[in-house]
């Protein structure tokens, strides 16, 4: 069952990014699965600024996409001010073009989430239900230091 740990709603539209509301990217909603398995869905609808003068977005606007989207994940299932603080690793794959003005549908979650660092994915996918991009990534936290020890 899913829920929330802490509320990020402020960040749902561009995540707080402009740059990912100039390139058509919308956060529209956030979990957590179990104890701290954070997910967040959305859309992209890539605009002319994402993609290159044949209309198809580059694969660096994807992996931008992609990496936000496991960002957000892992911040939905970290309590109180802990965080993200740096990806440590990203692949990115893109298997189908996204082409300019076509919706697409985002979901970014995390795999396992450790002390120091978590592992997500995320995919974005055509109305059909395909893959068009994946992208698997190694993020560092910042945890809040507790005030007990």
């Amino acid at each position: 069952m899913a829920r929330r740990i802490k509320d990020m709603d402020r960040w749902l539209g561009d995540g707080g990014m402009a740059l990912l509301g100039l390139v058509g990217v919308s956060l529209g909603d956030y979990g957590v699965d179990g104890e701290d398995l954070g997910w967040v869905t959305g859309s992209w609808t890539p605009t002319k600024l994402a993609c290159n003068p044949h209309g198809t977005a580059q694969a660096g606007v994807h992996a931008l996409v992609l990496d936000a989207c496991m960002n957000f994940a892992i911040n939905a299932a970290l309590a109180g001010r802990d965080r993200t603080r740096g990806t440590l690793e990203m692949k990115t794959e893109t298997m189908r073009p996204a082409s300019s003005g076509q919706p697409y549908s985002l979901r970014g979650e995390v795999v396992r989430m450790a002390r120091q660092v978590a592992y997500a994915e995320a995919a974005s996918r055509d109305d059909e239900g395909r893959i068009v991009s994946r992208a698997t990534g190694t993020f560092m936290l910042h945890r809040q230091e507790s005030s007990d020890t």
